[in-house]
């Protein structure tokens, strides 16, 4: 069996997993808590936006502290939150052209790995929806006493992080095809036979063009 890898956000949905859990926050009685976060992280968006600092830091260190927003959620809890944000951000804003083409080499036989920096439990929803058998591989929660302690097992699973945690995976397994939208997923694409950039940003779009890789959108 062949595996084939992709990226969540920005390859298979343009939803995004900070604005789904700002949504749940909102509707659970939790917004005044989000926006203290939020409004205190804030300066460091716009730098990232204007390039004064890199995205993707910026990005996981986001991802790493949102998760105390969760503290002491049960595991039950957690899970529910995760069906929300996928059924309300990220589901509905999938890009169904590019499910297709992986439902299609699903048929075929190939193995399929989500890939991400969202929380585990996030990107195992997004995988149900998906189908039996989609493997998530995501930013792992800690769990003690079946009550989420608002902290991560380990790195936020971006760009090496997520590739080296893939080749774990993988074990010696030649990966057929990768699919991602940005620079921090070259290290993952670089893993497969057949990279494919997938409404790649523009400095992933002039990589694949330099290095002759398939291009989606």
């Amino acid at each position: 069996m062949s595996t084939i890898a992709a990226d969540l956000e920005g390859t298979l949905t343009t939803g995004e997993t900070w604005r789904g859990m700002a949504a749940w926050m909102q509707a659970h009685g939790r917004a005044a808590q989000y926006q203290w976060f939020f409004y205190r992280n804030l300066p460091g968006a716009v730098a990232a936006r204007l390039g004064l600092q890199d995205k993707r830091a910026f990005q996981d260190r986001f991802m790493e502290g949102a998760a105390g927003l969760l503290a002491g959620l049960e595991q039950a809890e957690l899970a529910a939150m995760s069906e929300w944000v996928v059924t309300n951000e990220l589901w509905p804003k999938r890009r169904q052209d590019v499910l297709d083409e992986l439902l299609r080499l699903r048929q075929d036989g190939r193995r399929l790995v989500l890939c991400s920096a969202t929380y585990q439990p996030i990107l195992e929803a997004f995988a149900r929806r998906m189908g039996a058998g989609v493997v998530a591989l995501g930013t792992p929660l800690e769990v003690e006493g079946g009550v989420f302690s608002g902290r991560l097992r380990g790195p936020v699973r971006s760009g090496a992080h997520k590739a080296e945690h893939l080749r774990k995976f993988l074990d010696g397994e030649v990966l057929y095809r990768a699919y991602g939208d940005s620079l921090p997923d070259v290290p993952m694409l670089e893993l497969a036979e057949e990279p494919v950039a997938v409404y790649p940003e523009p400095k992933l779009r002039a990589l694949a063009v330099e290095r002759n890789w398939r291009v989606i959108g």
